[in-house]
């Protein structure tokens, strides 16, 4: 099998060509927009036909050239079925396989740093590409996109822990110049669950990391729900509906509903909520929502605006005719000084 590991240094994500020589059949996994003219060389040069680029979560550091890469080569985009992805031309489940030529993929679902990370593993099971969920020394943040640590915790354990000690992992990103390591060594030395490290202690580790707010994540996550492309909606829109500032969504409180679709441990959360919104959860929104007048003007708003965006999305298939997203959610809300209640 031929295998290149590619970097785009801007964002530090490894981009990964995996191809069977004899018949030609290639696949990218987390292929990078900015990078996409690099990819096509790496596939011309060695002859091959590109039939699947599969991205391991809807990231929101860089865009995906996975949109583009299907508009140039006709090949299928793959992402988890949970990962709320409306264009991907195949959605997997665990434990499901894509083939190119003699070899293949199996997904492993490995939720925890966002909702719908999936581990691709070799069907040796000699490699896994594990995407933000592992990586080297450390693991993806889960304060975003439906994170949570007590999932991630279970994720690594019962999925990529599982596999046999001398498996080659690769992730999604590494800062330090590092580019693969393996199971038994992350086992061992993992800074946040190695040695050992119990689910509570790693749970405490998460909640008190304090990161920034990601640079990219305002551009970059509503163009990757749509495989990286803008598709002929107006400028102001994306292919999930409109986004609003959290300021405009502060301004209209009387004129606009806002429903605040996180769980209620969010609500009560450091984050806080505003004074006006009302706490209904992304599960239970459509039950909420189904008595009310179609034109009646709504805004979401959630964690960081990865939730919210699909609520927005589901109203609007619903019949709902004014709908908006509050971008980059509570997290945003809170960097714009704007009143809430509860809270840190």
């Amino acid at each position: 099998m031929l295998f290149e590991q590619l970097k785009d240094p801007n964002s530090s994500t490894f981009t990964y060509l995996l191809a069977d020589l004899e018949t030609g059949d290639a696949v990218l996994i987390d292929p990078v927009l900015a990078q996409i003219e690099r990819d096509v060389e790496r596939l011309e040069h060695h002859g091959l036909t590109l039939r699947y680029t599969l991205d391991t979560h809807v990231h929101a550091d860089h865009v995906t050239a996975a949109g583009a890469l299907r508009e140039r080569f006709q090949c299928q985009t793959v992402l988890s079925t949970h990962a709320g992805v409306r264009c991907a031309d195949v959605v997997m489940a665990d434990g499901e396989e894509i083939r190119f030529g003699s070899f293949g993929l199996t997904a492993r679902t490995t939720p925890g740093h966002t909702q719908g990370c999936v581990t691709y593993v070799t069907l040796d099971q000699k490699i896994a590409f594990t995407g933000d969920t592992l990586l080297i020394g450390g693991c993806g943040r889960t304060d975003f996109q439906g994170g949570d640590a007590r999932t991630l915790y279970r994720s690594i354990h019962e999925q990529i822990f599982s596999l046999p000690g001398d498996t080659l992992l690769y992730p999604a990103h590494d800062y330090k110049g590092r580019c693969v390591t393996t199971v038994s060594h992350e086992i061992e030395h993992n800074g946040r669950l190695g040695a050992g490290r119990s689910e509570d202690e790693f749970v405490a580790i998460m909640d008190n990391l304090n990161l920034a707010y990601p640079k990219h994540i305002d551009r970059a996550l509503p163009l990757n729900l749509g495989c990286g492309l803008d598709g002929s909606t107006p400028a102001d829109e994306n292919v999930l509906g409109r986004e609003v500032e959290p300021s405009w969504a502060y301004e209209q409180r009387e004129k606009v509903t806002l429903i605040d679709c996180r769980e209620p441990h969010e609500w009560v959360g450091e984050l806080g909520h505003a004074a006006h919104a009302q706490c209904i959860s992304q599960a239970n929104v459509q039950a909420a929502v189904s008595g009310w007048e179609r034109d009646r003007p709504i805004a979401v708003v959630c964690h960081s605006g990865a939730r919210s965006s699909r609520v927005a999305l589901s109203l609007t298939e619903g019949g709902f005719t004014d709908v908006a997203s509050v971008r980059g959610g509570m997290v945003h809300w809170n960097e714009c000084g704007l009143p809430t209640e509860g809270g840190a």
